[in-house]
């Protein structure tokens, strides 16, 4: 199995954390690094983007029900 193909297992930490290695390497890396990172990076930060996407509509749910008043039996 490819790092590519285990990117949707991973957890929301073990991507960000293999996205900014990928990042660093492609800046400061050798070739073969670079290279690597290169194929990496587009996919890492599609799965980044939607985590953080779902992140923050799971936080915006959840103040939404903070805020609906709560119903009282009669």
């Amino acid at each position: 199995m490819s790092l590519i193909e285990k990117i949707p297992t991973m957890s929301d930490e073990e991507v960000m954390n293999l996205l900014a290695n990928a990042r660093r390497l492609q800046a400061q890396g050798d070739e073969k690094q670079q290279a690597a990172a290169a194929d990496l990076l587009p996919t890492l930060e599609e799965v980044a983007a939607e985590r953080r996407s779902a992140r923050q509509q799971a936080i915006q749910a959840k103040r939404a029900a903070a805020r609906r008043p709560k119903k009282v039996a009669a």
